[in-house]
C-alpha cells in the first residue's frame, strides 16, 4: 500500500498544487474570520466561530490530501469523525472556560460607560495578568488622572472666580471715588476743587499700585521674572522702606523704629528687596494700633534676617498657612483702610524665592514677619565699596 510520501514522490507537482490550495484555503477563510469576528458582540462568540472554522478547514484539508492520495481512504473517515468529536468537545469546552472572559469583557464595557457618566469611583479592577487585566489597569489609571484633573479645574474655576472678584472690588472703590469727585466738579458742588484733585489724585495712584501689583505677580508667577543682582545693604534698604511709608505711618498715629546693624550685605536686587520690606511695613502699619510703634530689625546670624513686628494682635489662627497666597486676607471684608487687594505678601514671597530666600510668619500672638537671605559672598573690595 502506497504511503503518503510515496504519492508525492509519484506526482510532486500535484502535491504542489494541493499544498497551495491549502495555503489558500486557510488565507482566506483567516481573512474572512478577522473580518467577521470584529464585528460580533462577544468574545465567547469569536472563539466558538474561530475554533469551528478550524476544525472544519481541518476536514477539508483532509478530504484534499485523500483526494490526492496523500492520505488513504481508508483513513479519511475516521478522520472526519475524530475532527466531528473533536469540535464538539471543543465547543463545550470553550463555551465552559470562555464564561469569565465574557463577564469580564462586559465588566470592562460597563466601567467605560461609568467613566462616560462622570463616575471616578469604580471599585477593584479586574485580577487578570492577559490584555483585558492591562486595560482594567489602565481604566484605572486614566479614573485617577480625570479625577485630579476635575479637582484641579474645580480648584482652578474657584480661584479664578475669587481673583475676578476681589479685582472687580478693588477696582470699583477708586473708580467709584472718582467718578463721584469728576460728577461734584463737573456739576460745580465741588466746595474745595483742589482737595478733591488731591483726592482724584491718590485714586489714581491707588489704581497704578493695583495694575502694576497685578503685573509684577503674573511675572513672579510665570517665571518670567528677571532681577539684576548685586550687592546690598538690607540695613540701608529697610531705612529706604520706613522713609518711604513714614508720612503713611504718621496719618495713621503710628511710629516706625529701626533696629539694625551697621552693615548686613546680601546678593540681591535693591528694588526688589526694598519692595518686600515696604509691603510688609505697609501691612503693619494697617494692623498697628494708633500711638504703637512697629519695628523693624536687621540682623546677621549666619544668615541675614529681617523681621517687621507691629503691636496688633496678629494674623488670624489658621490665616499664616495661607497668608502668602495671593488675595488672601486676614479681613475678608476688603476694607481699604485695614489691607489692600490681598496680593502684598505673595508678591514677597515671590520675590523671596527669586532670591533663593525664604520668609515666615510666626505664630500667635504677636504680628512678626520676618524673611532671610543667603548671605553675600565675603569679597572685601566690594564690601568696603558697598559700605
Amino acid at each position: 500500500m502506497p504511503t503518503g510520501f510515496d504519492a508525492i514522490a509519484n506526482d510532486p507537482w500535484a502535491a504542489l498544487v494541493g499544498a497551495l490550495a491549502i495555503a489558500a484555503l486557510v488565507g482566506i477563510v483567516g481573512i474572512a474570520l478577522r473580518r467577521w469576528t470584529a464585528r460580533m458582540r462577544t468574545l465567547r462568540g469569536q472563539l466558538l466561530v474561530i475554533t469551528s472554522s478550524g476544525i472544519l478547514v481541518a476536514a477539508l484539508t483532509s478530504w484534499l490530501l485523500a483526494d490526492l492520495m496523500i492520505l488513504q481512504e481508508d483513513q479519511l473517515r475516521p478522520t472526519l469523525v475524530v475532527l466531528a468529536v473533536t469540535a464538539v468537545v471543543a465547543a463545550a469546552l470553550i463555551t465552559i472556560a470562555s464564561g469569565r472572559l465574557g463577564t469580564d469583557a462586559h465588566q470592562l464595557e460597563v466601567a467605560v460607560h461609568r467613566i462616560e457618566d462622570g463616575e471616578r469611583d469604580l471599585g477593584p479592577s479586574l485580577r487578570r495578568n492577559d490584555e483585558l487585566g492591562r486595560v482594567s489597569a489602565a481604566l484605572d489609571g486614566l479614573t485617577a488622572r480625570l479625577a485630579q484633573l476635575e479637582a484641579e479645574q474645580a480648584a482652578l474655576d474657584a480661584e479664578r472666580a475669587h481673583m475676578l472678584s476681589s479685582i472687580s472690588h478693588d477696582l470699583r472703590s477708586p473708580l467709584a471715588a472718582l467718578h463721584a469727585a469728576l460728577e461734584a466738579l463737573i456739576d460745580g458742588l465741588a466746595v474745595d476743587p483742589d482737595r478733591y484733585l488731591r483726592s482724584m489724585q491718590a485714586d489714581v495712584d491707588a489704581l497704578a499700585a493695583l495694575i502694576d501689583d497685578f503685573f509684577l505677580l503674573a511675572r513672579i508667577e510665570s517665571g518670567r521674572l528677571s532681577l539684576d543682582l548685586g550687592l546690598v545693604d538690607l540695613s540701608e534698604c529697610c531705612d529706604e522702606a520706613i522713609e518711604a511709608l513714614a508720612p503713611t505711618a504718621l496719618a495713621r498715629g503710628v511710629h516706625l523704629e529701626l533696629d539694625a546693624a551697621e552693615h548686613v550685605h546680601v546678593q540681591g536686587n535693591a528694588n526688589a528687596l526694598g519692595r518686600v520690606v515696604r509691603n510688609l511695613l505697609d501691612n503693619a502699619i494697617r494692623h498697628a494700633p494708633v500711638g504703637s510703634t512697629v519695628q523693624v530689625a536687621v540682623s546677621e546670624h549666619g544668615r541675614p534676617v529681617v523681621s517687621v513686628v507691629d503691636a496688633g494682635e496678629g494674623f488670624p489662627p489658621g490665616f499664616a498657612d495661607r497668608a502668602f497666597d495671593r488675595w488672601s486676607r486676614a479681613d475678608e471684608s476688603r476694607n481699604r483702610e485695614t489691607g489692600g487687594v490681598g496680593l502684598g505678601l505673595a508678591i514677597a514671597r515671590g520675590l523671596l524665592d527669586a532670591h533663593g530666600g525664604r520668609i515666615w510668619i510666626d505664630p500667635p500672638p504677636g504680628g512678626r514677619v520676618a524673611f532671610e537671605l543667603p548671605p553675600a559672598e565675603r569679597d572685601p573690595q566690594a564690601l568696603a565699596t558697598a559700605g
